[in-house]
């Protein structure tokens, strides 16, 4: 199981409610945050989940409002006891950018290391996760994210028994070991069952509609796409600052076929986000927008987006 908190859901100034973007991706005992927004850090107090398990930020692009909050959290994790270096990914400009917000953080406890991907995204894995970076637009180098986790083959124990492998080979067929018992060679493809679909999701924000979002949103459980603006009248703003409306980001997860769409990365001018739903709904209707403190499980075998707001453990 994958958990998913927002803990901020905001785009360019902090609100008394709604703080900047920031995603906390928990995968059992290891985590990561997308985008590190001023006051990240609160945001994670509030939760509860932990500020020493997250060993890795990835960052969208070098706008405040995704990481002006990253000499805040570094300080958080000396503070927590952090001893063990924490990984730091992001496009063209990262090592400049980290080495100026440390200025006022200069003294920690374990090592920052840093991963500047190209403009065109790259592959790597954080968190136990697959994680696919792609390039969006929004004026300046800006990268959406896809995530995956594999769900391993099942095991056949009637094939094992057929075959007459000894059980104390089992367990290491079972994770995809090949053993060798009393002269006989056993291969995990003689007793595992068919690839299975595993868990996958996306983040992208501040960006136009590129045909690149969609295209990592297949096969998805959910997208997590930005609500910067609401109605059609604020096209002239979105195509001025390079973000999307809801009905934009709605096309892009029609196109995806993903399972579900959460908008997040609201303009201070929408008040009430949820008033222009309507207009998502009608091109896409599993959407929802996101608020503060929203957390979301992604599971398997029937991986699908459970809504559990309330929990903080």
């Amino acid at each position: 199981m994958i958990d998913l908190c927002t803990l901020g859901t905001g785009g360019t100034m902090p609100l008394p409610t709604r703080a900047l973007a920031s995603l906390y991706v928990r995968n059992g005992a290891r985590a990561l945050l997308v985008d590190c927004g001023e006051g990240t850090q609160i945001g994670i107090g509030r939760l509860g989940w932990g500020f020493l398990r997250i060993g890795a930020i990835l960052l969208t692009h070098y706008h405040a409002d995704h990481c002006s909050g990253l000499p805040g959290l570094l300080l958080a994790l000396t503070k927590s006891g952090r001893t063990e270096p924490l990984h730091i990914w992001g496009p063209p400009g990262l090592r400049q950018v980290v080495t100026g917000l440390r200025v006022i953080a200069p003294q920690l406890t374990y090592e920052p290391v840093l991963h500047e991907l190209p403009a065109g995204g790259g592959a790597f894995e954080a968190a136990g996760l697959r994680v696919r970076a792609f390039p969006l637009d929004h004026g300046m180098p800006c990268l959406g994210y896809r995530f995956d986790m594999d769900r391993p083959r099942a095991f056949l124990p009637e094939k094992a028994r057929a075959l007459g492998i000894p059980l104390r080979a089992w367990s290491f067929l079972q994770r995809g070991e090949t053993v060798i018992v009393d002269g006989r060679t056993w291969r995990p493809e003689q007793v595992l069952g068919e690839a299975r679909r595993g868990i996958s999701f996306v983040y992208a924000t501040d960006t136009r509609p590129v045909p690149g979002i969609a295209a990592a949103g297949r096969g998805t459980q959910i997208m997590i796409l930005e609500g910067m603006y609401g109605g059609e009248e604020d096209l002239p703003k979105a195509l001025k600052n390079r973000h999307m409306l809801f009905r934009e980001s709605a096309r892009l997860a029609a196109g995806a076929g993903t399972e579900r769409l959460l908008l997040t990365h609201f303009s201070t001018s929408l008040e009430d986000p949820e008033v222009f739903l309507p207009a998502a709904r009608s091109v896409f209707p599993d959407t929802a927008c996101a608020r503060d403190g929203m957390i979301l499980s992604l599971d398997w075998p029937d991986p699908r987006a459970v809504d559990r707001s309330d929990r903080r453990s």
